[in-house]
């Protein structure tokens, strides 16, 4: 029978494997292809769950807030993120998967950095876990470039007209971690306190920090 559009099968004659949904939405193509790697015995979906669970779950963006909240009360190591920040995030355990090459971008009153993956879906997994949905999306990745400070505004971030926006592009040589700027009313809190002030959305550019509870 001959197959209906849109539709793919995997195998060799005799050896029928599933047909998936090769639709336009994202997710759908991501599950094909999850499933024909399956079929074809090349990935173990136990190993993939675990990977999920362990950046959904265990990383998160907690490990970015540590290392924003360090920086913030050991200038030393404040240097040192803002001259390698890869070196500098190793050091406290945090590398692999889309970690290997980070560099920290510093706000300040001046300059306000937000990172964009504009071909994909580049994000530093290792120290802010899984990226969200919107960070994915076309709209995002087209309109940060162009109108940054109209996007930053939708997301409640509005700056003084006289700083700067700088959009950086992730790309799978480099990942990008925002080192927002340290709220006046946290000057004195110890760093394990201090990682409730940090959002994730602070740490790609989209937000500013801001004390627990108080929308960024």
């Amino acid at each position: 029978m001959k197959n209906s559009p849109g539709l793919a099968q995997a195998g060799e004659a005799g050896n029928p494997q599933p047909q998936v949904n090769l639709s336009r939405d994202p997710a759908a193509r991501v599950a094909a292809l999850e499933a024909l790697l399956i079929a074809k015995g090349y990935v173990d979906p136990q190993a993939v769950d675990a990977i999920i669970e362990t950046y959904r779950d265990e990383v998160g963006p907690r490990y970015g807030a540590r290392v924003v909240a360090r920086a913030w009360t050991e200038p030393d190591f404040r240097q040192w993120l803002l001259r390698d920040g890869t070196a500098a995030i190793a050091s406290m355990g945090y590398t692999g998967r889309q970690g290997e090459h980070m560099t920290v971008l510093e706000n300040t009153p001046e300059v306000h950095n937000v990172v964009v993956c504009t071909l994909c879906s580049c994000y530093p997994w290792a120290v802010l876990g899984l990226p969200p949905v919107w960070y994915k999306s076309p709209a995002y990745r087209s309109r940060v470039v162009i109108d940054p400070r109209a996007v930053l505004a939708e997301f409640g971030t509005r700056l003084p007209a006289d700083t700067r926006i700088k959009v950086w592009d992730s790309t799978a040589e480099m990942r990008y971690l925002v080192l927002p700027m340290q709220p006046q009313a946290s000057l004195g809190l110890d760093a394990r306190a201090l990682e409730d002030w940090v959002p994730r959305n602070a740490m790609i550019g989209t937000a500013v920090a801001a004390a627990p509870g108080v929308a960024a």
